[in-house]
């Protein structure tokens, strides 16, 4: 679907070469098969085990346990880069004073991401794709879209 979060998972799925049967919902009429399965009716959802696990930050870091190669663990002095992108986005669409310096906050992030990626990509780890890429690019992707 069209949901960064859902995206950041389909991502990690396709790097570590998994196996997967994608089901669609439409957020706005939620079907009761889905309901049932998931009675919060957020997405993304994935069965794990037999269980269903929600949550793109728990369903990526199980799947780094359950399948560690490749590898996609984003080592802990690179984790924090682009990670304020996307509250500080959040930020300037709430904001409804064009003078409080929501915008100019935004503009810096992506100015210093731009910057780190020049210096250091293509990928936040440098040549190999980590689980920071998988989760910011589909943010990236809708700033664009936006």
């Amino acid at each position: 679907g069209d949901c960064p979060f859902s995206q950041r998972v389909l991502l990690t799925m396709e790097e570590k070469h998994l196996p997967y049967d994608m089901k669609l919902v439409d957020l706005g009429n939620k079907p009761e098969w889905f309901l049932k399965l998931n009675p919060e009716g957020k997405v993304p959802v994935v069965k794990l085990d037999e269980k269903w696990v929600p949550d793109s930050d728990v369903i990526t870091q199980a799947l780094e346990e359950k399948y560690p190669d490749p590898p996609l663990v984003t080592p802990p002095e690179k984790s924090s880069v682009g990670s304020k992108i996307f509250s500080t986005f959040i930020g300037f669409l709430k904001s409804k004073d064009p003078s409080d310096g929501t915008e100019q906050a935004l503009l810096d992030e992506l100015t210093s991401f731009d910057s780190y990626i020049k210096e250091n990509g293509p990928f936040i780890n440098g040549e190999k794709v980590s689980a920071a890429d998988l989760s910011l690019g589909p943010k990236l992707y809708h700033f664009q879209v936006a």
